[in-house]
């Protein structure tokens, strides 16, 4: 009877340990997963400061060049088209970057979205064992 005491406390140890091994893997894969998530979104941010301050040189340059362009406004030759062209190319292409950032902040997914899925993932497979 000793022998049998002995046995079943040997497998519930060991049932034990590799549940503290399971439990130790998936802590480790969603922590994994969370540390993913927030260089991606570490990366968004860093790119989307990138376009903000790209868009906010093309907006300067542009109010500039309209500043010189109302200087030169009153002078009969081609430079009132070219500054004018060129006002307009800045401007535009400020406008378009602003247009993307903002695109692009409404598209942005989730903050740990990927790591909040596979813990619903886990929350499901343990409530369907028996």
């Amino acid at each position: 009877m000793n022998e049998g005491m002995h046995a079943d406390s040997k497998g519930l140890f060991e049932s034990f340990k590799v549940l503290a091994a399971s439990l130790i893997a998936i802590t480790h894969t969603r922590l994994d997963l969370l540390s993913t998530d927030v260089e991606e979104d570490r990366d968004r941010l860093i790119a989307i400061l990138v376009l903000l301050l790209i868009a906010l040189f093309c907006f300067g340059l542009g109010i500039v060049l309209l500043a010189v362009l109302i200087a030169v406004a009153f002078q009969d030759s081609y430079q009132l088209l070219i500054l004018s062209g060129l006002t307009g190319i800045f401007l535009l292409a400020g406008a378009a970057i602003i247009g993307f950032m903002l695109q692009r902040r409404k598209a942005k997914p989730r903050l740990f979205a990927a790591s909040l899925a596979e813990l619903a993932k886990d929350v499901q497979q343990l409530r369907q064992r028996p």
